[in-house]
């Protein structure tokens, strides 16, 4: 059941929200007349200027506020919640990639398990409203139950994918013993304007207008649920505008995407060929991500509404004209 929220409600702390998916939702709630305090750490993951460039459009407005501040520093987390009393905690704030992880569990497992810890702690001692966790498909891991639903098996198979089930696990402690009203949300290959360059389509789209190689791991046929970036935003916008005591949903688009089509459809707006590169399947990645979004249409009213073909020319068409 959804509360509506009452209009004075509206102080809310966006944790890592001047990365790609925070910077949008940003940009929607500000035009929606919520508080916003965004905190980000600017790590180097990938460009901090990028970041910065993200919350720009942002700092002149009334409604905005930017803190530099590391969610793995309690103390410093705690004057942010002091000064400005929020309503509700939106936390995106990750150490991110799923590749990456292999190489440094320890630094996924202290950002994503010990930071959302201390915000769970301080959202429990603030009496917070409604806490949102930005978590991921890579929860569902190899699971053998597709499509997923938020019901089903969980089986992540990276440290990345680990660590956010953590995150949902010590949310699901907090609501039952501190009784902290908790949604969840797992978002399924988030895509579009201001995506990271790590991501498949950002860096295959610069690689291909630059002529180089991409590799693609397997042999093309891996699928994943490909979200939009403004379907993502309405299904967070939803939970935002209405209260949970605890829920799970899932965010895709649930249409999977094999890897070759996606290249192809790279290669169809940018009217240039990839040069490809096959390597072995990577232990890290499950074959296919699919969501099942039943719950989240019903409870929600999330009905993603932009398909594939659409979505990569969109994006094909800001790298060109507006990439960083």
């Amino acid at each position: 059941m959804i509360i509506f929220i009452r209009r004075e409600e509206m102080k809310i702390l966006v944790t890592g929200g001047a990365g790609f998916i925070g910077s949008h939702l940003i940009e929607r709630s500000l035009k929606e007349g919520y508080e916003i305090t965004c905190l980000d750490n600017f790590n180097d993951y990938y460009s901090p200027e990028i970041k910065r460039n993200n919350v720009k459009p942002f700092l002149k407005k009334s409604n905005f506020k930017l803190v530099e501040a590391d969610i793995r520093d309690k103390d410093a987390l705690k004057r942010v919640f002091e000064r400005f009393e929020f309503h509700k905690v939106i936390h995106l704030a990750a150490q991110t990639g799923v590749r990456s992880s292999l190489k440094e569990p320890s630094l996924y497992m202290d950002v994503n398990v010990n930071g959302t810890l201390n915000l769970l702690e301080l959202s429990k001692e603030y009496l917070i409203k409604n806490f949102i966790f930005g978590s991921s498909s890579s929860v569902y891991g190899a699971t053998k139950e597709i499509p997923s639903s938020e019901e089903g098996e969980l089986k992540p198979i990276s440290p990345y994918g680990v660590s956010k089930r953590a995150g949902e696990l010590l949310c699901s402690a907090y609501n039952h013993l501190h009784h902290l009203p908790i949604t969840i949300l797992r978002f399924f290959t988030v895509y579009g304007p201001r995506q990271r360059p790590d991501m498949a389509i950002h860096k295959f789209t610069k690689l291909i207008e630059e002529g180089k190689e991409i590799c693609l791991y397997g042999d093309g046929k891996s699928k994943r649920d490909y979200t939009y970036i403004s379907d993502i935003i309405g299904g967070i916008m939803s939970v935002l505008n209405g209260d949970f005591y605890f829920q799970i949903f899932n965010l895709g688009n649930s249409e999977p995407i094999n890897l070759s089509h996606l290249v192809s459809l790279i290669e169809k707006y940018l009217s240039r060929s990839a040069k490809i590169r096959y390597l072995p399947e990577q232990l890290s990645d499950p074959f296919t991500t699919y969501a099942d979004i039943s719950k989240s249409r019903r409870l929600l009213n999330y009905h993603p509404k932009v398909k594939i073909e659409k979505g990569i020319e969109r994006f094909v068409q800001w790298y060109k004209y507006e990439k960083p």
